[in-house]
């Protein structure tokens, strides 16, 4: 896997997390980028939860056109931009050079994201995912795996992320 550092041997732990904070789904993986893990993270969510999620955000990484094309097959709401539309939105204002669209989907995904209200719902992302992970990788001290082997790696995050949910279930019951 590529890291500040150069090339590492290493895992990359993916979540799915609802809007009150709770993980729905995780899982581990040894892939080089996110593309192929968005379809299985929420197919993951509708299995444990018995029913699809009506709209993911998620960030760039996780940008493909077959994954805009099986969410739109499933009637999920969308919104993950596009390496050039993430710039975009990061420095707020449109890039120039960039090549032409040429995928329908991508089209209505950046038309999706450049409105206003697309806009604002894609902003939440970070307030989502981000604390998640914060809150395991400073609190929990969850810096690297302890185990070895995707199955053990796998099992260490799960039960990361079942402890993640304890606290929170206990912290939303005495709001």
């Amino acid at each position: 896997m590529r890291s500040r550092e150069g090339f590492v041997l290493g895992y990359t732990a993916e979540a799915a997390v609802s809007a009150d904070g709770m993980i729905l789904a995780a899982r581990v993986t040894q892939a080089a980028n996110d593309h192929a893990s968005l379809v299985p993270l929420v197919d993951e969510v509708e299995r444990r939860c018995g029913q699809r999620p009506e709209k993911v955000l998620a960030d760039a990484g996780f940008y493909s056109n077959q994954n805009v094309e099986a969410m739109e097959e499933h009637g999920v709401e969308l919104y993950v931009p596009d390496s050039v539309l993430a710039r975009e939105l990061k420095q707020d204002q449109r890039v120039i050079g960039a090549m032409r669209i040429s995928h329908p989907g991508l089209k209505r995904m950046r038309q999706r994201l450049r409105s206003p209200a697309g806009r604002k719902l894609y902003e939440r992302r970070k307030g989502l995912i981000e604390p998640v992970f914060g809150t395991l990788k400073e609190h929990r001290g969850m810096r690297r795996f302890y185990r070895r082997g995707l199955a053990s790696v796998n099992a260490e995050f799960l039960l990361m992320a079942l402890a993640f949910n304890l606290t929170r279930l206990h912290s939303l019951q005495f709001r």
